[in-house]
């Protein structure tokens, strides 16, 4: 495999300095929460320290079990961070010269992961004049029934927030069915719609597919390092623990064992985080309402949105970013994190505090203007 950092990465935050940063609107999940805030009642002390269960803590796999109809414990293997099981899948998916077809824009991990094995990489890009939405009769085009190994596709999407509907997906389904290919399903902001109760796992629709997720972006919990794939057909999920068993064995006994609480009281953890996110998109709808430098589709679920400068508006972009930062202490997610250009950038509004997030919506217009040509 042939490694390389992704910019995502490499202009984080925590690499930047968190101290660097006065308003934060580049992290695409609630705020990090303190152990205290959980209201959670931890008596760690008498907890074992041992290798645990490779398949990942059996109270968490039955909690992830719970928040889907026709999903059971069996089908789901915990992993550290979703990160961790989206590298699973593709590397038990992939050969160097398989295909694999992915929507895009994406989370970097999806599409650097099967670069680095070596696979030839399709790509179905979603624009902004559409909507950011799928193209399914474009996806199927790109999909060759016994070549294609790996369909990949986000939602609610990152970055832009928008939701694939239940009746698509089961359409992508049966298409990658048809060919022979996983499916996978990256559902991290299952928990964060804006509209109404998440819809079944995608893994309900089939053993050839594959969901994803994890505690980071909706519980802000991204420092336990807890996700997990859920997967109906045995044998596939016994190959994901091969994987696993090979990259780590098993996962922390102190994480999955927090995680496993923590999603236990989902239906008290979830409401007021859900309420707060809700607060702050009512806040940027505000603010996009009162400009005219920059524009969105609207997000239908998550915590983050893909904003761009209005066609109109001639701008530096990197005179920008560079002001943004410098003289505003605002940051966001540039466009080429996301093999975009930076016109566009990512907004996160779930992360900083109601205040920091309106003085760094504020800092966008100034930074503009500082900007435009």
């Amino acid at each position: 495999m042939h490694y390389r950092r992704m910019p995502i990465e490499v202009e984080s935050p925590e690499e930047l300095g968190y101290d660097t940063i006065t308003n934060n609107l580049s992290e695409s999940s609630v705020a990090d929460r303190r152990l205290r805030d959980l209201g959670i009642e931890l008596d760690l002390d008498d907890l074992v320290l041992c290798y645990g269960d490779h398949l990942g803590d059996p109270d968490l796999r039955r909690a992830v079990a719970a928040s889907s109809p026709g999903i059971e414990a069996r089908h789901v293997l915990v992993t550290p961070g979703a990160a961790t099981a989206l590298f699973a899948v593709a590397t038990s998916t992939l050969e160097p010269g398989d295909h694999a077809v992915v929507v895009r824009s994406n989370y970097a991990t999806n599409l650097e992961t099967p670069r680095a094995i070596g696979a030839q990489l399709d790509t179905v890009d979603l624009t902004f004049d559409d909507d950011w939405k799928l193209d399914v009769a474009e996806l199927e085009a790109r999909v060759t029934p016994g070549v294609t190994r790996l369909v990949s596709v986000t939602t609610p999407h990152n970055p832009t927030g928008t939701v694939l509907p239940h009746d698509d997906l089961r359409r992508i389904a049966d298409l990658a069915a048809d060919a022979g290919a996983v499916l996978l399903v990256d559902e991290t902001y299952r928990d964060l719609a804006h509209d109404g109760a998440p819809p079944p796992l995608a893994a309900t629709l089939g053993g050839h597919v594959i969901s994803i997720s994890s505690m980071s972006k909706s519980y802000g919990l991204p420092g336990i390092r807890t996700g997990w794939a859920v997967c109906t057909d045995p044998a596939r999920l016994e190959v994901l623990l091969a994987a696993k068993e090979q990259i780590v064995i098993s996962g922390s006994i102190i994480d999955e064992h927090v995680a496993g609480r923590v999603l236990a009281e989902r239906d008290r953890v979830l409401p007021p985080i859900l309420a707060d996110v809700r607060e702050r998109l009512a806040i940027v709808d505000s603010w996009f309402a009162s400009q005219h430098t920059f524009e969105w589709v609207h997000p239908d679920g998550g915590v983050v949105g893909l904003v761009r400068f209005r066609p109109e508006v001639d701008v530096d972009e990197a005179a920008f970013h560079h002001r943004l930062l410098a003289d505003h202490g605002t940051y966001v997610g540039p466009g080429h994190w996301f093999e975009l250009d930076d016109r566009s950038f990512r907004l996160g509004f779930g992360w900083p505090t109601h205040a920091e997030l309106q003085a760094g919506l504020d800092a966008l217009i100034a930074a503009a203007n500082d900007a435009t040509r």
